[in-house]
Parts: structure tokens; C-alpha cells; sequence
């Protein structure tokens, strides 16, 4: 199974995908997309579909994993995050991808073991568990990568109990 995962932000949009191959987990590519803030919100949020799209194409992932949102006191950077994330929806929905939608805790939860996890954490867990030599960069790209981990354990765990 090769999954994306997409860590959404209107600076910098996080991505990477991971396949499990014979048990073991597997980094495919990952990488981030960045906007200029110069930029209008429209173009910016065009640009990040655009770039997700020809991952999405370039790399046929089975699913798209998307970070839900989280709690922030600031209403401004909700509402953005927000519109970020139905991009990242719609470029996969328009891909005819499968899509699984995480919350930043769930995905710590799995990855890390712990929900509160920082993202030094996330990245460490990460670069352990897909046995890569260096550290994947930007933060937002390993945040990524952990959403895909976590689908893939979680589905593998699924499907242990479709069968149990």
C-alpha cells in the first residue's frame, strides 16, 4: 500500500508518501510546498493544489491522508488552515483518491506514543521507523510522513480485526 500524507499549511504545505512493502515501511519522497506570503491567499491556495495535484499524479498513492484540524485561539489562522485543508481535499478528491482524515493526536498517538508529542519528536520517530539516515526537512514534511504512518498502521490493524 503507498500512502501520501499531507501536513496542511498556508506557508508550507507538508508531503510525503510511504508504502509498506512485505511488513516494512518504506519512504517513497517527501517535500513540502511553500508560498510566497506576497501572494494572494487565492494564488497561494491555487499553487498548493496545483503542486499536490502533480505529486498526486507523479506518485499514485492508494490513499491521501490529511491532517485534521486543531484547536488554536487564533480564529484568522483557523480559518486559513481550514481553506488549506479543502484544497488538500480537493486535489485528492479530484485525483480519485481514497482519502483519511487523522487528528494531530491520533497521529502522534501512533507514531510516537505519545499525543503530545513535539514536532523534534515527530521527526525523530519518523526518521527511526522508515530507517532513513538523515532527518526529513521541513518539520511540516516529517509531520507528513507520520500521518501516513499512522493510516498504515491503523488500516493494518483494521484488517486484523476484519479477519479476527
Amino acid at each position: 500500500m503507498r500512502v501520501m500524507g499531507i501536513d496542511p499549511g498556508s506557508n508550507c504545505t507538508g508531503f510525503g508518501i510511504v508504502e509498506e512493502v512485505k511488513g516494512n515501511l518504506c519512504a517513497v519522497h517527501w517535500s513540502s510546498v511553500h508560498s510566497s506570503p506576497k501572494d494572494t491567499f487565492p494564488k497561494r491556495l491555487k499553487h498548493i493544489y496545483d503542486e499536490l495535484t502533480i505529486v498526486m499524479k507523479e506518485y499514485s498513492p492508494d490513499v491521501v491522508v490529511i491532517e485534521d484540524l486543531f484547536y488554536a485561539t487564533n480564529v484568522k489562522t483557523v480559518i486559513k488552515l481550514g481553506q488549506t485543508r479543502g484544497v488538500a481535499l480537493l486535489a485528492a478528491a479530484n485525483s480519485g483518491l481514497q482519502i483519511a482524515e487523522y487528528s494531530p493526536l491520533e497521529i502522534k498517538q501512533s507514531v510516537v506514543g505519545y499525543g503530545r508529542a513535539d514536532k523534534n519528536q515527530v521527526q525523530d520517530m519518523v526518521t527511526t521507523l522508515l530507517r532513513l539516515k538523515e532527518k526529513p526537512n521541513p518539520l511540516d514534511a516529517s509531520d507528513a510522513l507520520a500521518a501516513a504512518i499512522c493510516h498504515i498502521h491503523n488500516d493494518g490493524l483494521q484488517q486484523k480485526i476484519k479477519q479476527g
